[in-house]
């Protein structure tokens, strides 16, 4: 996008939709954002996750207990693989080993075992970080739960590495149905994966991006906006600003003159 086309669209932002849940702090930069400079944001998650049944993960033909250790790159990845075990009458050994993408997923495990007696390999935040640690452990049996929807890194490495897995689907990311919100009508809409992008087509085939502002998260995000013919006017995370709030603030400044 050309210098004279970015000023062409810099106008006022009064409205931004995020396409993620409602945060629960009351102390979330959204808060502090919409508060300090006067604007309405709302929240709309344009995704949603379905749990696999159990008819569908057997049709996959994978017995979990021919596996010595579990990937998970998401909560929903431990939840739904927790309710599968249980609704399967499967009992996971205590010599499972279980490789976390960070420390937030790993601790989420407490919800379902005794941590302390567990052998659990946490990553610092990525999936490369996580791949490292994969590294020293070549000799397990892994079992791979995720989403239909997910990204290669993981698998394409255990894949190429020779490794021993088994990838199972144990819950699906869809669209969200967003018929009542008649339209997007936003300054900004905000969005932070490729499938929250697809959602928009879904709900509304006939969108046309005029004015509106679209900002994204990721490269990912950025390059699904971008095949679906959208113009990313904000993109995150920057240098000076690694959140999407951050991002956000930067153009509200010098869109509303406030610089």
């Amino acid at each position: 996008m050309s210098n004279s086309t970015q000023e062409d669209r810099l106008k006022q932002v009064k409205s931004i939709l995020v396409s993620q849940p409602k945060p629960s702090d009351d102390k979330s930069p959204y808060y502090v954002l919409a508060n300090k400079y006067n604007i309405k944001i709302d929240f709309r998650p344009f995704i949603q996750v379905d749990p696999i049944n159990v008819k569908d993960f057997r049709k996959q033909k994978v017995d979990i207990l021919k596996h010595t250790a579990v990937i998970f790159t998401s909560r929903n990845a431990v939840d739904h693989f927790f309710r599968l075990c249980k609704e399967l009458k499967v009992e996971v050994p205590a010599d499972m080993k279980y490789f976390c993408i960070s420390e937030q997923t790993a601790n989420y495990l407490q919800k379902y075992i005794v941590v302390r007696k567990r052998k659990i390999f946490t990553g610092s935040r990525t999936a490369q970080d996580l791949i490292e640690i994969l590294k020293k452990h070549k000799n397990e049996k892994y079992v791979f739960p995720c989403s239909n929807i997910r990204k290669e890194d993981i698998p394409v490495f255990l894949e190429e590495s020779n490794y021993h897995f088994t990838e199972a689907i144990i819950y699906e990311t869809v669209a969200s149905d967003l018929s009542d919100l008649d339209d997007v009508l936003y300054d900004i809409i905000a969005f932070y994966s490729p499938s929250g992008i697809n959602s928009l087509f879904v709900n509304f085939p006939g969108f046309k991006q005029n004015d509106t502002r679209i900002a994204v998260f990721g490269p990912t995000t950025a390059q699904a906006a971008k095949d679906a013919g959208l113009i990313s006017d904000i993109e995150a995370p920057l240098p000076n600003a690694p959140s999407m709030t951050g991002a956000l603030e930067l153009y509200i400044k010098k869109a509303n003159n406030l610089d």
